[in-house]
């Protein structure tokens, strides 16, 4: 894939390569992705973990959801936050969990206050993307949600020893590009995580 390519560009492309895959393909890479997760030691001591829910032909979680819950560990999803436009909030997520529909057509839990869980009392967010390459650098949909998440938990974190939550971005191995363009408010992940490989982002501490 050329460097040339624009982040809109390379958007498109990738949505498009990564809804092609068949529904076989999908459920195969979903099993895969398991078996990473849950073998993961940062994951095997976690006990409060964000994932999304998958759309658009994104890597779908929900079969390690229920590994989660079967293990006594505590689920969050995001959801837009209704007052401070671009950020996220975390609410806890079970099976009987009231959901509606958002603005961007994304399946989220109903607010409620005493589901909330501040980002950085999260151990792991596993994190959606379009587009990654070897160094760990992502590439979102173009809103931002999880680099604003990810700086203002750093920010939180400055002068404490507190270091979540420790993000790890989960995708398809045909949304792998050689190299990312880069903008200043991204942020990279510590890993990547596909049906097929683990990537490790040495360049950053978590």
């Amino acid at each position: 894939m050329s460097n040339s390519l624009k982040r809109s560009e390379i958007r498109k492309l990738i949505r498009q390569r990564r809804c092609a895959l068949s529904s076989s393909q999908q459920e195969l890479a979903s099993q895969n992705l398991l078996s990473k997760l849950t073998t993961h030691p940062k994951i095997q001591q976690a006990q409060n973990i964000a994932i999304y829910l998958a759309r658009d032909g994104e890597l779908n979680g929900e079969t390690f959801i229920h590994w989660c819950w079967k293990n006594n560990k505590n689920v969050y999803l995001p959801v837009i936050h209704p007052f401070s436009k671009g950020h996220l909030l975390f609410l806890k997520f079970q099976a009987q969990t009231k959901m509606k529909m958002s603005s961007f057509g994304i399946n989220e839990p109903k607010l409620d206050i005493r589901l909330i869980r501040p980002a950085n009392r999260i151990d792991i967010i596993l994190t959606p993307l379009v587009a990654f390459d070897a160094l760990g650098n992502r590439l979102g949909m173009g809103g931002g949600f999880y680099d604003r998440t990810l700086a203002n938990c750093q920010q939180a974190n400055k002068n404490t020893q507190n270091t979540n939550p420790y993000p790890i971005g989960i995708a398809h191995d045909c949304q792998q590009v050689e190299q990312l363009p880069i903008k200043h408010w991204d942020i990279p992940l510590a890993e990547i995580i596909t049906p097929t490989q683990i990537i490790l982002n040495d360049s950053v501490s978590y």
